[in-house]
């Protein structure tokens, strides 16, 4: 111990009072699950020259402790704490700041803080300045469609409360001076989740208050199965890339005002734990100021960047915008069978990436896109017709009531298919809802044909298998008890085809997969609805045949005949695969809109 003390002793010694006095410390808890939370400081250069190093030190009570940390180097002597600065963000400018984080447990704040030797709100002969106390629980009135006013009692602190931060699902909307708040222009009949954080004189802040939820009045669309209409897109991580789709997209394209959810795909599945898919997609690319749903470019050293700071910004203008990191896919299923020997771990590991403190308040639960469980995909699972009960009922005791946990499951209804490889019955009791994929039922994989509608709604005569259509997969997962409102209909935003076509009709001979921009047999509808317009229906989709090649997708016409039936069938609403196949002014997610509500 006495060897870890010693070289801080010495450098708080060297710290002189002027850096001291030019140098602040504020501390937040940025997420809080009971059990644990995530805790960021940041350090802030108040003074006219640089400094070249800095040592944060504080004491935690009894029974809190830092776990992991991360951006700075975190020792502990009992129960007093000392964070140094690593090797890049030592030298801090004027008015500069640096940020590190770490995990924690137990329900204690930090107190007695010192920055470089001296007080954390700059003082250079005052002891420690203890952060506020957390405000009084909201409490809400004038509740009406589109606002709602909060009220709370003061914080209390050591120097007194300069304001008050107020946060709606987890991001800062406002900061006033007086305890109450008004929010507008928000969504009828839509769930929001108030706290708020006290800022002492020194700009400290403590832990947010306890949490009110508020369902603000009127709205309806809700399915009579029961809960409110989910109107869900994927958004892709590797769509940044050659594809050029932006989460501004989604705003620019109208489709954010019409949605309830997005899937951001994927995570990956590897050793059987929830890992990252792309790192410099998810949280590091920076993006320029025309790329940017705020319009602001990205900093080289703000905390997060990548697609997970541009969904932040976007459920900022979209509060009503819930957001669930799908895991697996079809190239990224090969680990569920893993996971389904240990789901306890499983879910330990899904939690913790997807509650890490740098991204917690952007997801709101987690989807499990498992292709496909006790049967084949990419690759076969063995794991048993259990394993996805037992992997969901782990997830959702890991994740909780207050987060949303779903699944993406298979259409197959065909005679001893997919569907009857696993309790989708049983595991439907864990889930918010499934995402049932309604397509790909056919496609150029068979090279030769026959043509088929790839998402068939219904069966017809002379359909190349019984129990590959919509109609026939909701109605056999009905038959296993899973409740109609758990249930979404899939819409793929791209068509499927084949060449070396004759035959207008369905049923056609091919020789081969038609020609695509990213993929042999697929194409995007923003492309085929110029290239190959419809020229006819079968069974709810439209198809076209233009030269050799014959193609099958879904227009707004087509979609909207979708929706109706999925109302009819009491469905919870539907989802899309995905933004980026859709029009730069959002035709087929308006159609999806309007068809549901």
């Amino acid at each position: 111990m006495s060897a870890l003390l010693l070289p801080l002793a010495a450098m708080v010694g060297l710290a002189s009072p002027a850096q001291a006095a030019g140098t602040t410390a504020t501390f937040v808890k940025t997420s809080d699950w009971g059990s644990g939370f995530g805790g960021s400081w940041t350090v802030k250069n108040t003074g006219t020259a640089a400094i070249t190093s800095w040592t944060l030190e504080w004491d935690f009570p009894a029974g809190t402790a830092v776990g992991s940390s991360w951006d700075a180097v975190v020792t502990r002597t009992g129960d007093h704490y000392t964070a140094k600065n690593v090797g890049w963000n030592g030298t801090v400018g004027p008015g500069a700041t640096v940020t590190f984080g770490f995990n924690g447990t137990g329900p204690g704040n930090p107190t007695g803080c010192k920055i470089n030797g001296g007080s954390c709100d700059g003082g250079p002969t005052t002891p420690g300045d203890n952060p506020p106390g957390a405000p009084g629980t909201p409490v809400a009135s004038n509740v009406t469609d589109t606002g709602v006013t909060l009220t709370w009692a003061a914080a209390t602190d050591d120097h007194g409360i300069k304001n008050y931060d107020v946060l709606r699902g987890g991001s800062r909307i406002a900061t006033v001076t007086t305890p109450t708040y008004t929010d507008s222009g928000l969504v009828a009949g839509t769930d929001y989740t108030y706290t708020v954080v006290a800022r002492d004189t020194a700009d400290q802040t403590g832990p947010a208050s306890a949490a009110v939820t508020v369902h603000t009045t009127g709205g309806g669309g809700g399915n009579p199965g029961g809960g409110s209409t989910v109107k869900l897109g994927y958004f892709t991580e590797w769509g940044i890339y050659g594809r050029n789709y932006n989460v501004k997209n989604i705003v620019t394209s109208g489709s954010a005002a019409k949605i309830t959810h997005i899937n951001y795909a994927f995570g990956n599945v590897q050793g059987g734990k929830c890992t990252i898919g792309d790192a410099y997609a998810d949280y590091d690319k920076a993006f320029t100021a025309d790329q940017s749903v705020s319009g602001v470019a990205d900093n080289w050293d703000q905390p997060l960047r990548g697609n997970f700071n541009q969904l932040r910004q976007l459920k900022a203008k979209y509060p009503n915008i819930k957001i669930l990191w799908s895991f697996g896919g079809w190239t990224w299923s090969g680990g569920f069978g893993q996971a389904a020997a240990n789901p306890a771990a499983f879910a330990e590991s899904c939690y913790n990436l997807v509650e890490d403190p740098r991204w917690a308040d952007v997801f709101d639960g987690i989807d499990l896109d498992w292709e496909y469980p006790n049967a084949c995909g990419l690759t076969c699972d063995t794991s048993g017709a259990a394993s996805l009960k037992t992997l969901l009922a782990a997830t959702r005791a890991k994740f909780g009531a207050n987060n949303l946990v779903t699944a993406a499951i298979t259409a197959d209804a065909s005679g001893a298919g997919k569907m009857d490889a696993a309790d989708y019955g049983g595991a439907s009791a864990y889930v918010d809802w499934y995402n049932v994929m309604t397509y790909d039922f056919f496609g150029a994989w068979d090279a030769k044909g026959p043509t088929a509608p790839h998402s068939p709604l219904t069966s017809y005569p002379g359909i190349p298998k019984d129990g590959f259509n919509s109609a026939d997969a909701i109605a056999k997962l009905k038959t296993k008890g899973v409740p109609a409102n758990k249930l979404l209909l899939g819409i793929g935003f791209y068509g499927r085809g084949w060449t070396g076509v004759t035959q207008d009709t369905p049923g056609g001979t091919a020789t081969g997969a038609a020609p695509g921009t990213y993929e042999a047999g697929n194409e995007d509808y923003k492309v085929l609805k110029v290239s190959c317009p419809s020229t006819g229906t079968v069974a709810g989709t439209a198809y076209a045949k233009c030269g050799t090649n014959w193609w099958s997708y879904d227009t707004p016409a087509t979609v909207n005949a979708k929706m109706s039936w999925a109302k009819a069938q009491n469905l919870r609403g539907a989802f899309f695969w995905e933004f980026s196949g859709d029009t730069a002014n959002g035709e087929l997610a308006a159609a999806v809109h309007s068809g549901l509500s």
